[in-house]
């Protein structure tokens, strides 16, 4: 499965649009986490913690994203974005999502 934030595949000719692809996570910050960016936040810096988090939803909604894909036929998923909103205190989505396409 080919991803692209572009809308088009270099050498690959679209025959057909299928639909929006789209997968999502959400994902709660810890005590453990909090205690240590509290800390952190005092200091100054980055968080690793929440990085860490950050990216490990990234890749799950993206993965997410392409199984959809797969289900809907698509042999690639083209123009795709992110999007993050807050779902309560402590908590946020993470959607990925983007236009499933064939190719000829």
């Amino acid at each position: 499965m080919e991803i692209s934030t572009t809308d088009f595949i270099p050498g690959k000719e679209i025959i057909e649009v299928i639909g929006i692809a789209r997968g999502s996570t959400v994902r709660a910050r810890n005590v453990g986490r909090d205690i240590f960016a509290g800390l952190k936040n005092i200091v100054g810096g980055e968080i690793n913690e929440y990085t860490k988090l950050q990216a490990q939803s990234r890749e799950q909604a993206l993965q997410r994203m392409k199984d959809d894909a797969e289900k809907m036929g698509a042999d690639a998923v083209i123009n795709i974005r992110f999007s993050t909103s807050m779902i309560m205190q402590g908590a946020s989505e993470i959607l990925a999502y983007g236009t499933a396409v064939k190719y000829k």
